[in-house]
């Protein structure tokens, strides 16, 4: 027999952390920047000792200029070497904007396939921490509409820990979303954890009655509410996504193949959606499979709330997805 792996109590925070170690240290092409990376530790401690470690050559605090740095990121790649940028909430990708849409996700296209940008930007993102409007958005799906990028979006500490590297394997621009949310989340992971695959949604559980679709820090609360239908006798498969760009579509609509119904959870907001695309792509592909309509949960069409009663209440919950999947069992 062989022997049991290994095991280490760690935190999603920790398991990015020994991500970018890791990366630092297999590949000298390898650097990190971003705004208060180095001798800060980062805004969420993400990196915090990697400077003392590395130096400051590959750990390099830039000004707060998020146009001027993801383009330092862009020529990096460029010239041969494997940036990491972080930005640090997903609000502030809105400011290298034309970078990463007129720049890292065209260059291939633009040069006739000469020029590849190996770039990979990591930021956070999500509600739930009371930072108010303009750092608590999740607006990954925005994102996710333009070609030439890949988007992963990791939830478990497999994936924070083993995303990166593969990302970093990777020929053209990716985007990584942790959910700050997530950063303090607790569990186990292999001494010997490493590389994951980044194409594929994964069914986090299995269940008959009822598929519900979602990524990221909602994936934990439609397990929870999940847990809530099985004790009523209704058993529902949760899909994490894992990758917003490109989708996997074969996962989904194999689940939605026995189940028959689905339920698409978002933090983003509803209007023009990830959940409406892949709403669409379900109609598109497996109308017929359906007992009824599509159904979908996102966050409230608001600017996300500072108060935390308001918060919460603006945000997708277990307790309302329970509600909605209790429903769709009625009918059908």
């Amino acid at each position: 027999m062989s022997e049991p792996e290994a095991m280490k109590k760690t935190t999603y925070r920790e398991a990015v952390r020994e991500a970018l170690r890791d990366a630092l240290l297999r590949d000298e092409r390898v650097f990190l920047m971003g705004e208060d990376v180095g001798h800060y530790g980062g805004c969420y401690a993400v990196s915090k000792g990697l400077l003392e470690e590395f130096g400051p050559e590959r750990i390099r605090d830039t000004p707060l200029s998020e146009l001027g740095f993801v383009g330092a990121g862009i020529g990096s790649a460029l010239g041969g070497m494997r940036p990491i940028v972080e930005i640090m909430t997903v609000n502030f990708s809105l400011l290298a904007l034309d970078q990463i849409l007129n720049n890292a996700a065209t260059l291939l296209h633009m040069s006739g396939g000469q020029f590849n940008v190996p770039l990979v930007i990591r930021m956070a993102t999500g509600a739930g921490k009371q930072l108010a409007a303009q750092h608590a958005h999740s607006l990954e799906g925005w994102l996710a509409h333009i070609p030439g990028l890949r988007v992963l979006t990791p939830a478990t500490l497999e994936d924070a820990r083993g995303m990166l590297w593969t990302a970093l394997e990777d020929p053209d621009p990716v985007l990584i979303f942790e959910n700050n949310t997530l950063y303090n989340m607790e569990g186990t992971l292999p001494e010997n954890a490493g590389p994951v695959d980044i194409a594929t949604a994964r069914v986090r559980r299995p269940g008959r009655d009822l598929t519900i679709i979602t990524y990221g820090a909602s994936l934990f609360k439609a397990l929870e509410a999940a847990e809530t239908l099985a004790r009523e006798g209704i058993e529902a498969e949760v899909i994490d996504l894992r990758s917003l760009r490109p989708l996997d579509d074969a996962t989904y609509l194999s689940s939605i193949a026995k189940t028959h119904r689905a339920l698409i959870v978002d933090e983003d907001w509803r209007s023009g959606s990830l959940a409406a695309e892949i709403s669409a792509r379900i109609m598109e592909q497996a109308f017929y499979e359906l007992d009824l309509p599509v159904a979908r949960l996102c966050s409230a069409e608001v600017p996300i709330p500072y108060a935390r009663h308001m918060e919460e209440a603006a945000l997708p919950q277990a307790e309302k997805i329970v509600a909605i999947a209790k429903g769709m069992m009625s009918h059908g």
